[in-house]
């Protein structure tokens, strides 16, 4: 007995971690946080428990190390922890989450429509924002990061991302908001879909569009799933200030990869994470701000590979991020 009494460290935060994990509840709460960051309301909806005892559970998963906390202004929601070493409890927890994400989960489908319902709140706060703000948009956008100031950093990057699309090829703008970045497009490939789930932010595109009579753009109501019948079409994405605003920003990741061609490139300009928490009553933003480690692991998960960064401070203390992906 003695010797199965002198355990390592590394062996008691294992065994720690197995224990949480062998839970049913717990491995379905795991499975859930591999879609994105919930809040433990958000989660006692999903799973019809009461926040004592979810709040019970996620304790657990965070003193073992499965579970960690992302504050977005006084809301704190759990998530996954970011995996960037290789430890042996890196390589444990790769291959756990692994596993729990192909596991069969026979209440699956009554989680994915509690899920779906909630996400879907988020998506129609965020929705009747831009209701609202549509007309004054530029004056919500100037309070963080307005086009003007980060749109030449854009024009920069668009030729050596194009390729050698000049007029040819597929372009694809997730969240074109005024249309600001869409005749830059146009000028570079020989069709561009403008795609947003906000009608009112879209009719901006729109005008745009039919003001400097580019005849090459559509613009389409919906997220990325209305566009699910074009797989492999797009040889260039980019969603310019857009993952803030979504419900489950992973989500785009995998829909995009999907859309994009062999060597097709996609382009993410977002804010670093930030502690001015009144962005999210003054414009709308569900999220502060991404870690670029997140903005890594997420692509590398939808099986695109990482491509040129580059990083803009502004005046009134944001980062805003310039980041590449690539798919092989």
């Amino acid at each position: 007995m003695t010797q199965f009494q002198n355990t390592t460290p590394q062996q008691s935060d294992l065994a720690k971690a197995c224990k949480a994990a062998g839970d049913p509840l717990r491995m379905s709460i795991l499975k859930l946080l591999g879609q994105g960051a919930f809040g433990v309301l958000e989660l006692c909806r999903v799973f019809d428990i009461k926040q004592s005892s979810m709040s019970h559970h996620l304790k657990i998963l965070a003193q073992a190390g499965l579970a960690s906390t992302q504050r977005e202004g006084n809301s704190i929601f759990y998530r996954r922890p970011l995996i960037q070493g290789n430890t042996l409890f890196d390589q444990w927890l790769t291959a756990t989450f692994a596993a729990i994400d192909h596991s069969n989960d026979t209440a699956q489908p009554q989680l994915q429509t509690a899920v779906a319902e909630v996400l879907q709140e988020r998506a129609q706060a965020c929705a009747e924002f831009f209701a609202r703000h549509a007309e004054d948009f530029k004056e919500q956008q100037d309070l963080i990061a307005s086009h003007d100031q980060y749109g030449s950093a854009l024009n920069e990057l668009l030729p050596s991302l194009a390729g050698g699309h000049k007029g040819n090829g597929y372009a694809l703008e997730i969240g074109p908001g005024e249309g600001a970045f869409i005749p830059a497009l146009a000028s570079r490939f020989e069709h561009v879909t403008a795609l947003d789930i906000s009608p009112d932010m879209l009719a901006l595109t729109r005008e745009v569009v039919e003001q400097q009579a580019l005849d090459n753009v559509r613009c389409v109501l919906g997220d990325a799933m209305e566009l699910a019948a074009e797989h492999g079409r797009y040889q260039f994405a980019a969603a310019n200030m857009v993952l803030h605003h979504v419900p489950a920003p992973k989500t785009i990741f995998q829909q995009v990869a999907g859309l994009l061609a062999s060597n097709g490139s996609l382009l993410i300009t977002d804010l670093c994470p930030h502690e001015q928490s009144w962005a999210r009553e003054s414009c709308g933003d569900l999220w502060l701000g991404f870690e670029p480690a997140d903005l890594t692991a997420w692509a590398m998960e939808a099986g695109l590979t990482e491509g040129p960064s580059q990083f803009l401070g502004l005046r009134n203390g944001f980062q805003i991020q310039f980041r590449v992906f690539h798919k092989p």
